[in-house]
């Protein structure tokens, strides 16, 4: 039985999968290549685009401890999230700002965004430990990310169309078309957050404090956490697996699309390929959280991870939209399972009573090592002028991923965990 406050939070997903979908994934890094950095290099173009990626991350890992001290000491999850979530949509909205040769206002504004969106996740994953048993967490998780790829999936299927057809709504070409596309996914992500914010309330009461109080007690926690880790071996090994793979796989949803552009792949087909990673996504998610129910958390991640691995091989070698098309299946098919899987593992060996905690290091940790992947891919692209190279890169992450989660023993991480309660 899935209760209203966990239907709530499974719409949060369907809200900011737009920005996911549309911005990360599909239309803005499109529109980043073809116009507003047409006055650059194509190569130098896609290395802009990997820093602005590298950027945002960093940011978000430098506020993500003030913001998880106040969350927690204020008792203002809630608010906070609300900030975050409203900031990324209005980045979206005044995306409809740029045009030709405007990459810098792009990189801000997709700055902002991501601020939105990522920093907003980090208290959004948070809610997990609380609104369902650790038996319901793999599926809920799971169903987040299912509602993710249809939310995402619908309103990037009313962009395409709306690009390709512009003049049936009135519009008078494809530049303003991608402008209202920006505003339609601040209005979604907007809208569709409203029941989320309704249904889960932060206390009436709360303790007001200086900014640097915050700060003082946030990174003091950051310290303590890395210090405390050590006591959960398991945990401690997780993270450092997690930390690999996970970049290789935000990479390449970050950078596919530009890459595509790049090797002269058009428009329509790109965007068309990621469509059918949302709803290629949304079975294969609920099918992969059952899977792994048979398999064990475990294999099922290998199994995902590996997959990865094939497509990065296969993506060197693309040449034409039909291998896009291939690839965004592939994807389509181990992306949203891989994360919610990952996500469920980490929660199952966070110490009982200290999920906040825990899963605040969890975010921060990320971002930091989400930052790199993007700025290896750049770094590559630069230096030997070939993003096919660049892309090749990115094997590095999942080989050494797959091997430092090799160590991780589950069960004994579980018991680590419970004992951390006492």
């Amino acid at each position: 039985m899935i209760t209203k406050q966990q239907r709530s939070w499974m719409m949060y997903d369907w809200a900011n999968s737009a920005f996911a979908t549309t911005m990360i994934a599909a239309v803005l890094p499109i529109f980043y290549q073809t116009v507003a950095a047409s006055t650059l290099d194509k190569h130098v173009a896609t290395s802009y685009w990997s820093f602005t990626q590298t950027t945002a991350m960093i940011l978000v890992a430098l506020i993500s401890p003030v913001l998880g001290a106040v969350a927690d000491l204020s008792q203002r999850r809630m608010a906070i999230l609300r900030a975050f979530a409203w900031t990324g949509a209005l980045s979206c909205v005044l995306m409809s700002l740029a045009g030709n040769g405007d990459w810098l206002l792009v990189s801000a504004l997709f700055i902002f965004g991501t601020l939105g969106f990522s920093g907003g996740n980090t208290f959004y994953d948070s809610l997990l430990p609380s609104i369902a048993s650790s038996e319901q967490r793999d599926e809920l998780s799971a169903r987040g990310y299912m509602y993710g790829y249809i939310g995402g999936g619908i309103l990037l299927a009313l962009n395409i169309l709306m690009l390709e057809k512009y003049s049936w709504f009135g519009i008078p070409d494809k530049l303003a078309a991608t402008q209202i596309v920006f505003v339609s996914v601040g209005i979604w992500w907007f809208l569709f957050s409203i029941p989320l914010f309704r249904t889960i309330k932060d206390p009436v009461e709360w303790n007001r404090k200086p900014v640097r109080f915050y700060a003082n007690q946030g990174f003091s926690r950051v310290i303590r956490t890395i210090r405390e880790i050590r006591r959960y071996p398991e945990l401690l090994k997780y993270l450092l697996a997690f930390w690999f793979f996970n970049d290789g796989i935000t990479t390449i949803i970050s950078m596919a699309a530009i890459y595509g552009a790049q090797l002269g792949i058009g428009t329509t087909h790109l965007i068309a390929a990621l469509l059918i990673t949302q709803f290629v996504g949304i079975p294969f998610t609920y099918l992969f959280a059952r899977f792994a129910k048979r398999l064990g958390s475990k294999r099922s991640l290998y199994i995902s991870l590996s997959i990865y691995m094939i497509i990065v091989l296969l993506g060197y070698y693309m040449q034409t939209a039909v291998h896009f098309y291939m690839l965004a299946f592939m994807v389509g098919m181990v992306q949203g399972g891989s994360q919610a899987v990952a996500r469920s593992i980490f929660s199952q060996l966070v110490p009982k009573g200290r999920e906040s905690e825990f899963f605040g290091f969890f975010s921060l940790s990320s971002k930091v090592s989400a930052s790199i992947g993007p700025a290896v891919f750049g770094i590559v692209g630069l230096v030997t002028g070939s993003t096919r190279l660049a892309i090749l890169s990115i094997l590095l992450f999942f080989i050494v991923g797959i091997l430092l989660f090799m160590r991780v023993d589950i069960a004994k991480g579980k018991v680590e965990a419970g004992e951390g309660q006492s």
